[in-house]
């Protein structure tokens, strides 16, 4: 039987998840790419609460991209997710890529967040 793109993303991440796992003191920075937009969030698993996050559909975004679906759009999202996280004293984070291949628009959002000062 023959898996679907989404399913094997699926698989992948847990796979993933199964190793990466955010703590207090290093929470973990998750990605998730839909056709449109982008999104990632701070979360600290052992209290699973998210603790910041950002997306191209936040209104400070949105008035300079007509679409979140560009690798511009993302790295404004990782400057982005990157100021909030430091505003909340977070400065090391767990890289999360979701199940999604280390290229494009993901690898566009983490450079940013590294250049903006998160350490991952």
């Amino acid at each position: 039987m023959k898996r679907t793109r989404i399913e094997s993303r699926q698989r992948r991440h847990s796979r993933v998840r199964r190793k990466v796992n955010g703590t207090s003191e290093r929470p973990r920075l998750a990605v998730f790419r839909s056709h449109k937009h982008i999104y990632v969030q701070v979360i600290d698993d052992s209290r699973q609460h998210t603790l910041a996050a950002a997306s191209s559909l936040d209104p400070e975004l949105k008035t300079d991209r007509s679409t979140g679906a560009t690798c511009d759009a993302s790295v404004k999202v990782g400057q982005l997710i990157a100021k909030r996280s430091l505003d909340q004293g977070i400065a090391r984070v767990v890289f999360d890529r979701g199940g999604y291949i280390y290229h494009g628009r993901v690898k566009a959002l983490a450079d940013a967040a590294r250049e903006a000062g998160l350490e991952f």
